[in-house]
């Protein structure tokens, strides 16, 4: 394909101008999209319920259990009495 002819063939398309788009098509669209954003909505709100509450489930685990404190010795018994 020499230069004319990509010339005449990008002047061809440029002519023809924007495709027709089905009447009913945007209809569709709306519903799809609008549904599409409340379930993004209702999942966004499901994760941040979930982490919520498993941050709230920790806090209350380590408060209960208190990981960070070290367990009485067992193998040894109190000196006491001298």
């Amino acid at each position: 394909m020499n230069r004319t002819q990509r010339e005449a063939a990008v002047r061809q398309i440029m002519e023809r101008g924007a495709p027709q788009v089905p009447a009913d098509l945007y209809g569709d669209v709306v519903r799809r999209g609008s549904r599409m954003l409340r379930r993004r909505t209702a999942a966004r709100r499901i994760m941040w319920l979930l982490l919520f509450a498993a941050s709230v489930a920790f806090v209350v685990w380590a408060l209960t259990a208190r990981p960070w404190v070290e367990p009485p010795s067992t193998t040894t018994p109190p000196m006491g009495g001298w």
